[in-house]
């Protein structure tokens, strides 16, 4: 069976990644949670053909959750990560615990303003704030070159994408298309918590988004096409929905009518899992 080898601390992880980045090497960062799915493992491979040494990192950062969330419940199974890690080709797992990443009276947040202001912003509050504290340590204790991230978390990524800009980070972002299940469903981990019977009405949450998707190429307002998707949901049994909005793929402002640059998002629950996608429009 392959190995990989695994640090847990950021003095192990800068010891590890040091001689790489003496030797000239590009080094790449894949950001997880863990309980790794394809999704995850196309980030792999593509910081592989992007990079000398991969370095993928494990942790459920739980300033990203608000409260009541699935922090505790969130799956994770560190040996099949690693499994799956050392097989798709990463070189190095960095796998601290809580203590290790926010050490006692740890008290820095970082905020990234205009891009949180639309569609999970208000949904989960502080939940970006929690992604930009976590991205821009990591990004400082792996000191990557590239770093991937996937579209299915489309804001996620604009989100990145902006600190590395405003906080002048040498790093590059690589946004990796939706890696989809045959019926079309996003990947993700939280899927895991789907029952049989939701899984099958799952797939209706790209099916409506491509739906709309055809209907806002074609010219129509976004206003009725979003109500009739919204209203496709929650014929299968998504309650409560989030959002369904077309916005501007760059500021992630809501628009009245497709354009160049547009972007549908959607996110709604399905029993106890919420479930995300976007598409783009034009």
């Amino acid at each position: 069976m392959l190995k990989i080898d695994v640090v847990r601390s950021v003095a192990a992880l800068r010891a590890a990644t040091r001689p790489h980045r003496q030797a000239g090497k590009r080094i790449g960062l894949v950001p997880t949670m863990g309980a790794l799915h394809q999704g995850h493992l196309e980030l792999v491979k593509v910081a592989r053909r992007h990079a000398d040494f991969v370095v993928a990192t494990i942790f459920v950062n739980p300033l990203q959750f608000k409260p009541g969330e699935d922090l505790d419940a969130y799956p994770r199974d560190e040996t099949t990560d690693l499994n799956l890690l050392a097989a798709t080709g990463a070189d190095l797992a960095f796998a601290p615990n809580v203590a290790e990443m926010y050490p006692k009276n740890f008290s820095t947040e970082v905020k990234v303003g205009e891009l949180t202001r639309y569609l999970d912003g208000p949904a989960r509050p502080g939940h970006f704030e929690g992604v930009a504290t976590v991205v821009t340590k990591l990004f400082n204790q792996a000191q990557p070159d590239i770093a991937c991230f996937g579209e299915k978390d489309f804001q996620q990524l604009q989100v990145i994408r902006r600190l590395t800009r405003d906080l002048d980070l040498p790093i590059e972002i690589l946004g990796v298309p939706t890696v989809r299940d045959e019926d079309g469903l996003a990947m993700s981990s939280r899927n895991r918590y789907l029952t049989e019977r939701e899984r099958i009405a799952a797939a209706m949450l790209p099916a409506a988004l491509k739906d709309a998707v055809t209907e806002l190429q074609a010219g129509r307002a976004a206003a009725p096409v979003l109500e009739k998707t919204r209203a496709a949901l929650r014929a299968a049994g998504f309650n409560p929905i989030d959002y369904v909005e077309l916005c501007d793929s760059e500021t992630l402002q809501p628009l009245p009518a497709a354009r160049e640059g547009s972007r549908l998002f959607a996110a709604a629950h399905l029993g106890r899992t919420r479930l995300i996608d976007n598409w783009p429009v034009l």
